[in-house]
């Protein structure tokens, strides 16, 4: 990519994360996982999955708030969901998210393969973030915005579960991918990552932030990666 460019993501990104910074989460609130599992099979209720699913592929931009919510956190309990698997294009897409050798002529494709990647895995928020960007570049700024509007629904999602000071009021997240998401979003660099058994700590230069570190709970991802991997034995 372009020197170019990479000055257009960053102001990109500058701008649209003007939305989420001006509806900070002032309390913020554990997800209750269970109740999210009722909704969200209740074929009468405005959280089904399947409708919700199909609204965020659609970049549909009435999605309430409490709608990003379930679509977030219900997605772990969706047969597809896998915390650690790879899109089969990641080495691809590992190098246009580092911008390399990107142009203007590139961007078709690169689009071509972010939608390969969301079909994959639709709460992918690096991809759907990029994806964004993407369609920026290409002068389609009202897809952009679409897309940008659902990156930061599901994004305010993570951020409404904690103020990730502690690990008892951790920011809950489904993807360990996730919360370099939220570093990458607040352009936020850590030294050591530590894991408790509930919680992902990582942690700042000292003094470098106001904050020494960042809490993110991972418990529900541990979880579905216990149960893949027993699935793998009992076979």
């Amino acid at each position: 990519m372009t020197t170019t460019m990479n000055t257009r993501l960053f102001a990109f990104i500058a701008f649209i994360m003007l939305i989420p910074l001006s509806a900070q989460e002032s309390n913020p609130k554990a997800p209750d996982y269970q109740l999210i599992k009722k909704n969200i099979e209740n074929k009468n209720s405005e959280f089904y999955y399947p409708k919700l699913l199909k609204k965020l592929k659609e970049n549909d931009t009435l999605i309430t708030k409490e709608q990003y919510q379930h679509l977030y956190f219900g997605y772990t309990f969706q047969k597809e969901y896998n915390p650690y698997k790879k899109s089969k294009n990641d080495e691809k897409l590992n190098q246009y998210y580092r911008g390399e050798n990107i142009t203007e002529k590139d961007v078709p494709k690169v689009i071509r393969a972010l939608k390969e990647a969301l079909e994959e895995n639709p709460l992918d928020l690096r991809a759907m973030n990029y994806l964004a960007y993407m369609h920026h570049m290409s002068n389609d700024e009202s897809m952009a915005k679409k897309i940008s509007r659902n990156f930061h629904g599901l994004f305010e999602a993570i951020t409404s579960s904690g103020d990730g000071m502690k690990c008892e009021s951790a920011m809950h997240v489904i993807s360990v991918s996730h919360e370099y998401v939220f570093l990458n979003m607040f352009q936020l660099e850590i030294i050591s990552q530590s894991y408790n058994g509930t919680c992902d700590y990582l942690q700042f230069e000292k003094d470098k932030y106001k904050v020494p570190g960042i809490y993110f709970n991972v418990s529900q991802l541990r979880e579905k990666s216990m149960e893949l991997l027993k699935s793998k034995f009992d076979k």
